[in-house]
């Protein structure tokens, strides 16, 4: 809990004003919303419609669920396709991220990384220490695959991934893994992990003989792919964006 971020006479803007900015309700309705309890401010219910807060540092709860304050910082997440680097250029001349946001006016970087053959979701911002915090490994955020594997795994051999393998750069366990289907010669299987090591996924696979043909990463903690075409982006929404706020203690 943040202590002295409510600010009762001076500084600051009215918490109805803080949420309407958000998008949260129009003012009537925040004040509805304040004076049945529902909004908190730091780990405090507030129901004073005076309440001033501080929205670039308050964290504003509403019915338990985090509200980002508005910000020139950007937060999009990109389906990114296969064959793409993951770098905003290249000197080669190879398909890069930059390619999908030339238009944007923010100077905008990825945070972490997918290798060229791999598709899937990546975040990219404008807010260094969000970026920092996120593909640091203290945080733990999850991400989930799927991976088309060589051969009919096992379901043995599927929880030595559980068990966690031994790679040259140490022990990598998966927090979940399950099968999604089977046909000849080919498995398509769901694991999530929260740490991001180079080629983790791959590398896991190989080591308990089943490499991988083809990988896609459908989840960034709480953020999903859905409905996101590859090679679409768009911005994290404000339910999303809470979460990965609170995730990273931001």
């Amino acid at each position: 809990m943040r202590v002295g971020l409510v600010v009762e006479e001076e500084g600051g803007i009215r918490l109805q004003k803080a949420l309407a900015q958000a998008g949260v309700a129009s003012r009537r309705a925040a004040e509805e919303l304040i004076g049945q309890g529902r909004v908190e401010v730091d780990g405090q219910v507030v129901t004073e419609f005076g309440t001033r807060v501080d929205p670039a540092v308050s964290v504003i709860r509403v019915d338990g669920e985090r509200i980002p304050p508005v910000t020139a910082h950007v937060y999009i997440v990109l389906n990114k396709p296969r064959g793409v680097v993951t770098t905003m250029s290249d000197p080669q001349g190879r398909p890069c991220i930059a390619d999908y946001v030339h238009d944007r006016p923010e100077r905008l970087f990825h945070i972490g990384r997918l290798d060229t053959d791999t598709e899937g979701l990546l975040l990219l911002t404008n807010h260094g220490e969000f970026a920092h915090r996120l593909a640091h490994p203290s945080y733990e955020v999850s991400k989930t695959y799927v991976a088309e594997v060589e051969g009919n795994v096992k379901p043995a051999v599927l929880r030595r991934l559980l068990d966690g393998v031994n790679l040259e750069d140490g022990p990598a366990q998966a927090d979940t893994v399950r099968e999604i289907s089977s046909i000849k010669g080919r498995t398509l299987v769901q694991i999530t992990l929260h740490e991001g090591r180079n080629r983790i996924v791959r590398r896991m696979f190989d080591a308990i003989g089943h490499p991988v043909k083809r990988l896609t990463r459908t989840a960034i903690g709480p953020v999903r792919r859905g409905n996101l075409h590859t090679g679409e982006l768009r911005e994290l929404d404000s339910k999303e964006l809470g979460q990965l706020l609170d995730l990273v203690d931001l």
